[in-house]
């Protein structure tokens, strides 16, 4: 079960802020340099510890704009479920936060910042080479039918060093 936690996202730059707080500091953002291009990204990574001799695992997802060519900002927050999972479980759950994440904060982006200024991708903890190989296929699928782009290793550096940093 996942503990009740806060809503807010952390920026390095600005400190605590709503959803709606991240997509205004977004199109702030994107609005200063108009004339470039953005990769708007989310991703969630999860890291297992033991707390009290409980098994814990912190998931953080990560909400990023990248300006081409030209630096990036990112937000961050984190949750905690204690309870014990599989591997399998772990990637189906850091893949559903993203897309629940994107489910409320593209139609806010959408409002604020035109859809042609941006692409929008999700970012999954997932690769050919280590143990997450043979689950690709599905959560990609599951990204893509959701109607978004998925990226994974090595292209998925929203999940596994923006988000990982604060796992």
């Amino acid at each position: 079960m996942f503990t009740p936690g806060t809503n807010l996202f952390t920026s390095p730059t600005k400190g605590d802020l709503s959803l709606e707080g991240v997509a205004e500091e977004i199109s702030i953002y994107i609005n200063k340099e108009p004339a470039k291009f953005y990769r708007v990204v989310i991703g969630t990574d999860s890291q297992g510890k033991r707390n009290s001799g409980n098994e814990q695992i912190d998931y953080v997802s990560a909400i990023v704009v990248h300006r081409v060519g030209r630096g990036a900002i990112y937000f961050w927050r984190k949750e905690k479920q204690v309870k014990h999972i599989s591997l399998k479980e772990k990637i189906y759950t850091e893949t559903t936060m993203s897309l629940g994440l994107a489910s409320e904060f593209v139609p806010m982006m959408r409002g604020k910042v035109s859809p042609t200024k941006y692409d929008f991708e999700i970012h999954i903890d997932v690769g050919p080479l280590g143990p997450t190989r043979d689950m690709i296929k599905e959560v990609v699928g599951m990204v893509q039918g959701s109607g978004y782009t998925a990226k994974y290793k090595p292209e998925s550096w929203g999940a596994s060093s923006v988000a990982d940093k604060h796992t």
